[in-house]
């Protein structure tokens, strides 16, 4: 699983023309499932999202988690995180998870980011999405934890 996960003063998903995800202070979280990941996974990068201690404190340092803040989480579902680009021009998704697999992978990341007591909208899975951004600082994290390839 990779996700690229970016501290925000607001962001919003939008599909055709309709926001189907927006929040104000909080996590702009792209998300990639690979072929392999499975609950394990999906509950370590959730529980790392939802602790990471990137948000600052009084004193200006990076010492609060979102849930310290009452920032939310938007999580969108981004499978060319999981592109392999070392040969030739042309990116290889044989690594991303299939929809079905990567679709419910996903929603259970979502689920779990709740059950931290977080507000998590989302994009719409496998839909063309514009996502739209205001990152501050800018702050931004690579977060990456391997499922075992063909599990």
């Amino acid at each position: 699983m990779r996700i690229v996960l970016q501290r925000v003063r607001h962001a919003s998903v939008t599909v055709a023309g309709e926001v189907v995800g927006a929040i104000e202070k909080g996590l702009l979280a792209l998300v990639a499932v690979e072929r392999g990941d499975g609950k394990g996974e999906i509950e370590w990068c959730a529980r790392k999202t939802a602790e990471l201690r990137i948000f600052p404190d009084d004193d200006g340092r990076m010492n609060r988690d979102v849930r310290e803040t009452g920032g939310d989480v938007l999580a969108v579902s981004q499978f060319t995180l999981a592109a392999n680009i070392r040969k030739g021009r042309r990116p290889s998704f044989t690594n991303a998870a299939s929809p079905e697999e990567g679709k419910a992978l996903f929603d259970r990341f979502c689920g779990m980011l709740r059950s931290f007591d977080l507000t998590v909208p989302t994009g719409r899975f496998g839909a063309m999405m514009d996502v739209e951004l205001v990152n501050e600082g800018p702050v931004t994290f690579v977060i990456e934890r391997r499922g075992a390839p063909g599990a």
